[in-house]
């Protein structure tokens, strides 16, 4: 006769695995989110002033990176604003980067977000999945990586996209260089930036980037954001180094992740000693399984900043994924060190000890997953993760508890109800995990009514 808490345990898990599965085919179709903590923080080191100038909480909107070679950038309902890779690119200073930021939240702050039919018809289908850790999982496609192409949210279930008007683009434009002036930043950025695009306005719709069919853009804008900007004590305002440093590096890692190997090797040659060329080569070597020329370079850049947490994290992400767990556990671990609250360090250090399946590692995952759900409550991998540690200490409750919540992050109401009615039925009553499982339940069935009343809702 079988063990039955043993196959309990496995079908826990088989679940978890068929949901990766799921999620990887889903991403493979359309685009994905990118992960990455140091491009994340450049971006909010960008926004957070525009934002406030423009009297909007900063905390309160969510910046996305789009995974896509695409020039675009949008907002949705819920102030989140979404950048496409091929605009940060695509932009050559970082204040042409602001400036479309500035633009992106002048739309939030002129209350321009409506339903629209565009939404509807966007590639971005019915969910952006969110990586879990750095952007190595979301191109490696295979293995463990693929349990990383998780944390997305069920806020992604169907995005309500601004509906694009002439008049409210202008409005966005003005706004956008008030918000600029008010940080004492040059509006020039922006202007620089419908400049190296004005072409774009005599191609058909079918040819234009995604970025102008949705942002119609004309000559009479262009001219009076000029006129707005040149009125400006800050218009000649230059970038200071260190946004310039921030955007370069943010641009050579996306390269080193995001191009083909040979083509990062020649943008950027041997010959090129600086700290962007190492960097982006480093990434690159590892995706083309040269491990030790990736470690020669990142060692490099670790030599000339030793306090440069993001180094280590990728030092630490570059050893794991090429199957060296053990040794990826050192660089993490001071990755954490330096930079303490990050929670995609938490969940990636995390991730390397429960491998080693040793009870005092994977208590210490444990800790450390529950740490970074408290910043991130929706990130589905740490659930993930966290049912895994579980899971390696015969926990079969809270591993099935860990499961609810990974689905409920996603948006799988019918799995999260499944999981949450089996981790109660072996929980005491008396912990958070039985009185959360009771929650998801009420939610879950709830949503699956609402599903299946509008199923069946006669048509008029």
């Amino acid at each position: 006769m079988p063990n039955t808490s043993l196959y309990t345990l496995r079908l826990v898990r088989f679940f978890a695995i068929l949901a990766l599965i799921y999620i990887q085919i889903a991403s493979a179709f359309g685009q994905s989110l990118i992960r990455d903590t140091e491009i994340e923080e450049n971006l909010r080191e960008f926004s957070t002033p525009i934002l406030r100038a423009g009297g909007l909480d900063a905390s309160n909107v969510d910046l996305y990176i789009v995974n896509d070679e695409s020039l675009n950038a949008f907002v949705t309902r819920g102030q989140n604003i979404f950048l496409h890779t091929g605009l940060i690119l695509q932009s050559e200073t970082p204040n042409q980067l602001k400036g479309v930021i500035a633009h992106e939240a002048g739309h939030i702050a002129g209350g321009h977000l409506v339903r629209s039919d565009y939404g509807t018809r966007s590639a971005y289908g019915s969910m952006l999945i969110a990586a879990g850790i750095g952007l190595a999982a979301i191109l490696a496609g295979e293995g463990e990586a693929g349990a990383l192409v998780l944390g997305g949210s069920q806020q992604f279930g169907m995005l309500d996209v601004l509906a694009y008007t002439r008049v409210n683009e202008s409005a966005a434009d003005q706004y956008a260089a008030q918000y600029l002036e008010r940080t004492g930043q040059s509006g020039k950025g922006l202007i620089e930036f419908f400049e190296k695009f004005r072409y774009q306005e005599i191609l058909s719709n079918a040819k234009r980037y995604p970025y102008f069919r949705s942002h119609p853009l004309s000559s009479n804008r262009i001219d009076a954001l000029r006129e707005v900007v040149d009125e400006s004590p800050h218009t000649d305002v230059p970038d200071d180094a260190k946004a310039l440093k921030q955007l370069s590096m943010t641009k050579a890692k996306l390269r080193g992740f995001l191009e083909a190997p040979q083509t990062v090797f020649s943008r950027y040659p041997l010959s090129d000693t600086s700290e962007e060329a190492r960097y982006a080569r480093a990434v690159a070597y590892y995706r083309s399984a040269s491990l030790k020329n990736a470690l020669q370079e990142i060692d490099a850049l670790i030599e000339q900043q030793p306090t440069n947490p993001y180094f280590y994290e990728l030092k630490g992400q570059i050893l794991y994924e090429s199957g060296k767990g053990q040794a990826s556990i050192a660089p993490m671990q001071k990755a954490l060190e330096l930079k303490p609250d990050a929670p995609l360090f938490q969940i990636a250090l995390a991730q390397a000890y429960l491998e080693t399946e040793e009870k005092e590692d994977t208590n210490e995952a444990i800790k450390l997953i529950k740490k970074a759900l408290q910043k991130e409550p929706s990130n589905s991998a740490a659930w993930y993760y966290l049912s895994q540690g579980y899971g390696n200490l015969d926990q079969e409750a809270l591993a099935k508890y860990a499961i609810a919540e990974q689905a409920f992050s996603m948006g799988d109401y019918q799995r999260s109800l499944s999981f949450a009615q089996r981790a109660q039925k072996d929980m005491p009553r008396n912990i958070p995990q039985w009185r959360r499982a009771s929650d998801i339940i009420v939610i879950a069935e709830t949503q699956l009514a609402k599903k299946k009343s509008k199923r069946y809702r006669p048509k008029p």
